[in-house]
C-alpha cells in the first residue's frame, strides 16, 4: 500500500519545538510527511531544518519556488497546519499570500484538498473581531477549524503550556479528513 502525502505546515508558536515527534508519529501512522513553515516558524528551528529534512525525505519549505522550477514534494492527500498563529489565521482567511505555507492552504481550498487547522493564539488575540470572522470565513469555505471545544482552547497572554497543545487531536482530524474526501 502506498502512503498518503501530509502536507504538515507550521506557524512560529511554541508548539513548533514538538515538530520533530510529530512527524515521527505521523510517520509511525503511514504518512509521507512534508513540512512547511512560516519564515518566522523557519527561523525559529533553524538548527534543525537539515534533520528535519533528512527525517521526512524532503526539503523543508517555507518560501515559494522560483518561476520554472520543478515541484520538490508529491501531491498533497490532505493539509494539517498546526499550529496556525493569528497572523496566520487571519492572513489566509483574506486571501494574503505573502508566505509561502499560507499561499498552499489558499490554494489548497480551490483545489478541494481536505485541510485541518488548529490555531494557536492566546485569549488575548481572539478578542480582536477579525479572529471570529476569520475562522468563521475558513470554516465556511470547508477548512476544518480545531477551535474551542474539542480543539485548541486559548490560555490568558504568558501562561501558556506549549507541551499541551493536542496534537493528536489534529493528526487524528487529518487522517478523518482523507476517509471523507
Amino acid at each position: 500500500m502506498t502512503s498518503q502525502t501530509l502536507y504538515l505546515f507550521g506557524s512560529a508558536a511554541p508548539p513548533i519545538f514538538d515538530v520533530a515527534k510529530v512527524i515521527e508519529t505521523a510517520q509511525a501512522d503511514g504518512w509521507d510527511v512534508c513540512l512547511g513553515l512560516t519564515p518566522t516558524a523557519a527561523r525559529w528551528i533553524d538548527e534543525s531544518l537539515d534533520g528535519l529534512a533528512v527525517r521526512t525525505g524532503h526539503p523543508v519549505r517555507s518560501e515559494y519556488k522560483m518561476p520554472g522550477e520543478p515541484d520538490v514534494w508529491p501531491k498533497a492527500d490532505v493539509i494539517l497546519f498546526a499550529p496556525v498563529t493569528f497572523n496566520s489565521i487571519n492572513s489566509w482567511a483574506l486571501g494574503i499570500t505573502s508566505s509561502f505555507v499560507v499561499g498552499v492552504v489558499a490554494e489548497g481550498i480551490g483545489k478541494g484538498i481536505p485541510t485541518v487547522a488548529m490555531p494557536c493564539v492566546n485569549a488575548a488575540y481572539v478578542q480582536h473581531p477579525q479572529f471570529d470572522r476569520s475562522i468563521a470565513a475558513l470554516r465556511e469555505q470547508g477548512v476544518e477549524v480545531l477551535y474551542g471545544q474539542g480543539g485548541f482552547v486559548p490560555n490568558p497572554p504568558g501562561s501558556g503550556k506549549p507541551t499541551a497543545y493536542p496534537w493528536e487531536i489534529a493528526l487524528t482530524a487529518a487522517e478523518q479528513a482523507t476517509t471523507r474526501a
